[in-house]
């Protein structure tokens, strides 16, 4: 179902600067709820410093805010970057360098869902969005970095596991998380 909670379809636009401060309390409350049962409390702690936003991809206009009425519902984008997942602060984990479409995976980045509208649709909107847009920049294949959490619905939408890793945390408090791609032709 991608209804809002009065019954209407959600809407969808594409993130600006002045959703920055938003968009971090959606992703902060999507860690600290939606990981619970996927990871431990530590891991949950860890993930702060792991996941988040990159600027960059609203800078770069791929990335989608999903509204019910006034509520951001949900978040996420895509990337034509390098970088394959981590926020502002991942500075190790960033490469600004442009994909080639012809050979390269366009990057499914930074999806949170608001707790509130979890199991509603949001998850499934936002990867049709960025998979539509992605094959429209000529994009053959997407890739992403999926959270434990996530990889049920990424599933779902046809994702299969390249590889698993554990992301280096504060505290030597490492990360699972999943590698998936693909096809979208």
């Amino acid at each position: 179902m991608t209804t809002s909670s009065a019954g209407r379809p959600f809407t969808h636009r594409i993130a600006v600067a002045d959703d920055l401060a938003a968009l971090r309390t959606v992703m902060a409350l999507a860690i600290a709820e939606l990981q619970k049962g996927f990871l431990s409390d530590e891991q949950i702690a860890a993930s702060n410093a792991v996941m988040g936003l990159d600027t960059q991809l609203v800078a770069d206009g791929t990335y989608f805010v999903i509204e019910d009425g006034d509520a951001i519902a949900g978040c996420g984008g895509w990337s034509y970057r390098a970088t394959l997942y981590g926020g502002d602060h991942s500075k190790d984990l960033r490469d600004p360098a442009t994909l080639d479409p012809a050979v390269d995976a366009a990057r499914i980045r930074a999806m949170y869902t608001h707790p509130a509208f979890a199991r509603r649709g949001v998850g499934r909107l936002i990867m049709t969005l960025c998979e539509d847009a992605a094959r429209a920049a000529g994009f053959r294949r997407a890739e992403m970095m999926a959270t434990l959490s996530g990889e049920p619905l990424y599933r779902a939408c046809g994702y299969t596991a390249i590889e698993r890793i554990e992301a280096p945390g504060p505290n030597g408090v490492a990360v699972p998380l999943i590698r998936m791609g693909k096809a979208l032709d």
